[in-house]
């Protein structure tokens, strides 16, 4: 490829893009200093017939039961059991809600908790890959696409005969900078 053929999918890459490169530059660097968005949070009290036990398919049918029931869809992402000591519980994020399912106060009670995202926390829960499937193609394409970016603009400054040393200098600079920062932390 020549040096115009680069610029010209440098270009276009970069402004296809932009939009989901802002929401996961935004969100990576607000989370690193404790900013996460919030939740609107309900807690419903289901009744059981039989105890609750600690087996994530028994725990997924009945979430989905009372989802129905009070007639909320189920979070994009997958179900997972968790236990801590004696304590159980199923753990079911997405990007719009997240559900907790545990044993309530007593046998024949559960709690299940509703979380639903603001609209920043939604933002959030995407960057962490709590979205569908179609948003996690989206952002495989991104990270491909961010890719190729950089390594076409490396090329592009590579090909410029006044900025073939500084290229040089700049990446060996940015590596021996990451090596730094990741020994370090």
């Amino acid at each position: 490829m020549n040096k115009l053929q680069i610029m010209k999918v440098h270009a276009l890459l970069a402004a296809f893009i932009l939009p989901v490169a802002v929401m996961f530059v935004v969100t990576g660097a607000l989370y690193t200093w404790g900013i996460k968005g919030s939740y609107s949070t309900q807690v419903h009290s289901v009744n059981l017939s039989d105890p609750l036990r600690a087996d994530a398919a028994f725990l997924t049918n009945l979430a989905e039961t009372e989802l129905t029931a009070l007639s909320i869809s189920k979070p994009e992402g997958n179900p997972k059991l968790k236990t801590y000591g004696d304590h159980f519980l199923l753990e079911w994020t997405g990007s719009s809600k997240d559900i907790i399912l545990e044993p309530g106060e007593d046998a024949r009670t559960a709690t299940l908790t509703i979380k639903r995202t603001s609209w920043y926390r939604k933002f959030v829960q995407l960057h962490k890959a709590k979205g569908g499937t179609l948003f996690k193609i989206y952002a495989a394409i991104f990270a491909v696409s961010l890719v190729i970016l950089l390594f076409s603009g490396f090329l592009m400054a590579w090909q410029t005969p006044r900025l073939k040393r500084a290229t040089l200098a700049s990446s060996c600079l940015g590596l021996v900078l990451f090596l730094v920062f990741y020994l370090s932390s």
